[in-house]
């Protein structure tokens, strides 16, 4: 059974995301919910892997598209925390990266096509906007960075679970 089209694209990204919101923390609160996280990302990894395997293949010309769209919004990202940073504004680099990538999901949603990204990217776009009200509003990186990377895992991680069906098996489950 062929599932969805680049099944770890959400997990990943996750793990990624709540290992930015952890290192915000305090060494101690954050190393176990570091380690909490990084448990989450492998179990959605191994789920899905046992479910679908490499999952289905992209559209003809899919692959290029996908890795150009990912290139070069790492490399924008990566610029404007290096200039925000250089401007004494490096703060509001974590919540700009959050906005950017929830830009980035738009497009990579009519490629995939799947509705479900779209709803994801809105929600990491907010989620940037009010990190960046919180950056400027606050001393320090917790909310800026532990906020925000916290909260946008786990928006990945649902939408991981929403896209792949594994929230659908997991309601039928329930249900029984």
């Amino acid at each position: 059974m062929r599932g969805p089209v680049v099944p770890y694209l959400e997990p990943i990204a996750g793990g990624v995301w709540w290992t930015v919101g952890a290192s915000a923390l305090d060494t101690g609160a954050g190393t176990v919910i570091l380690a909490a996280g990084l448990g989450v990302t492998a179990g959605l990894v191994v789920a899905l892997r046992r479910r679908y395997g490499t999952g289905a293949p992209l559209p003809p010309g899919g692959r290029g598209r996908f890795l150009r769209l990912l290139g070069i919004t790492l490399a924008l990202v990566a610029v404007a925390g290096t200039v925000l940073g250089s401007f004494g504004l490096g703060e509001l680099a974590v919540p700009l990266a959050c906005a950017m990538i929830g830009v980035a999901l738009i497009p990579l949603s009519t490629q995939l096509d799947d509705r479900s990204l779209l709803a994801t990217g809105g929600a990491l776009m907010v989620l940037g906007a009010v990190g960046a009200l919180l950056a400027l509003d606050s001393v320090g990186s917790l909310y800026p960075q532990g906020v925000v990377g916290l909260v946008a895992g786990a928006l990945f991680w649902a939408a991981a679970a929403y896209r792949t069906g594994l929230l659908a098996e997991a309601r039928g489950r329930v249900r029984r």
